[in-house]
Formats: C-alpha cells, sequence, structure tokens
C-alpha cells in the first residue's frame, strides 16, 4: 500500500519544505486538496500554487478536487501535469464524461465518495476510473476522527473490483493514522492518503517512513 501525504496538513506558508520532506520520506503521490470555499467550507490550493510546487517535486501530484463545479475548473488543473485527478460524485452528473477527459490529458481518472454516499451510485461506472477514493472523514476540514465504517464500503469496493477483473485502485482519504492503518490496508485500500500523521509529527521525514514500512509490513 501508498501512503500518499496530504500538503493541507503542512505549514501552508512553507510548502516547498513540505514538498521537500514528501520527496525524503519516499512518498509516491502527494495528496493535494483543493477546496473551493462552495463544496466544502474551506478555500485552498489554486492552480499556479500547484503549477509552481510540481516545478519543484520529483513526486507525482494527486490532486482532489472537493470543488462544486469540476466542469469548470478541470482543465485549469489538468494543465498543471498531475500524476491523479479525482472529482467528488456529489458534485456532478457526467461523471463517465469527466472521467474521460481526465485520462485524455494522461491523468489517472478517479471519483471521490463522502462517508454518507452509498458505493452502489458509482458501481455503474466504475470500469472508466482508475481509482475511486473512500472518504473516511466528511470533507473539508483537517484532523478528524476516521469513521470506520469506511472500512466495509473498502472491502465490498475491492471485491467488485476483483470480480470484474479492474485495476482500479482504492484509495481511502482522512483520519488514518498508525493505530488504523493495519485496518485500512487490510480492507483493500491501495493507498493512504495522511495528513497529521505525517506533518503534525517534529520530524516529518521520519514519520512517513515509519508509514510507508508499516503499510508494506
Amino acid at each position: 500500500m501508498k501512503i500518499a501525504p496530504s500538503i493541507l496538513a503542512a505549514d501552508l506558508a512553507d510548502l516547498a519544505t513540505a514538498v521537500k520532506h514528501c520527496e525524503n520520506g519516499g512518498a509516491q503521490l502527494i495528496h493535494v486538496d483543493v477546496m473551493d470555499g462552495h463544496f466544502v467550507p474551506n478555500l485552498t490550493f489554486g492552480p499556479p500554487v500547484i503549477a509552481d510546487l510540481a516545478k519543484r517535486s520529483r513526486v507525482g501530484f494527486d490532486i482532489h478536487l472537493m470543488v462544486s463545479n469540476p466542469d469548470v475548473l478541470l482543465d485549469s488543473y489538468l494543465d498543471t501535469q498531475p500524476t491523479w485527478v479525482s472529482f467528488h460524485h456529489e458534485a456532478t452528473t457526467e461523471p463517465v464524461r469527466l472521467a474521460e477527459t481526465i485520462r485524455g490529458s494522461g491523468a489517472g481518472a478517479g471519483v471521490a465518495v463522502n462517508p454518507g454516499t452509498a458505493l452502489d451510485e458509482v458501481l455503474p461506472y466504475l470500469e472508466h476510473l482508475d481509482f475511486v477514493v473512500l472518504m473516511s472523514v466528511q470533507p473539508g476540514f483537517a484532523g478528524q476522527a476516521f469513521q470506520p465504517h469506511v472500512l466495509d464500503k473498502a472491502r465490498r469496493l475491492h471485491a467488485e473490483i476483483a470480480a470484474r477483473g479492474l485495476s482500479t485502485a482504492i484509495e481511502m482519504d482522512g483520519g488514518i493514522k498508525p493505530g488504523n492503518l493495519d485496518e485500512v490496508a487490510a480492507a483493500g485500500a491501495d493507498v493512504a492518503v495522511v495528513g497529521s500523521g505525517v506533518f503534525a509529527a517534529k520530524r516529518p521525514v521520519e514519520a512517513l517512513v515509519a508509514l510507508r514500512r508499516q503499510a508494506n509490513e
């Protein structure tokens, strides 16, 4: 399982250092939460910020669009040349079209679902996705407690992916830390997004290395 550090939990006045910590800790993806102040209350990273950070990073970006109009904003984020991009199922009526646009840019396409959204809403278009983000907290704020019922979603999704012979990855996002990382991995997650578990540590690089080691034991 991969660990994707979330820079939302880093020192926002020193994001370049946060990216360097991710590199030095062996991260394979850097998670970037984009919030628009509408779909979620907070407001975060615009395309120019991500583009400048990408110039300083050898690690690919995993852009999570927590926005109410992904169809309008998508192209500007694709211009930053991310590795993965996800949008929320709850924010669009055309998920297949958005996924195909993302794939057409060369990035992996994903859909994110809130803890209260039924998995059945995503399964009809699973074949069009490279990954699914299962939110294990309500989107919009860092530092929330993990919602364990999402593990059942992960188990069911993992079984469905296997039954269809797909290679779709499962990403889990929210409240993940050393104490529940083993459960997340056992439920079938391929990527765990970790924010404060890395950046609230006194030594973020060492914390990331320890999480990566735990994820692969």
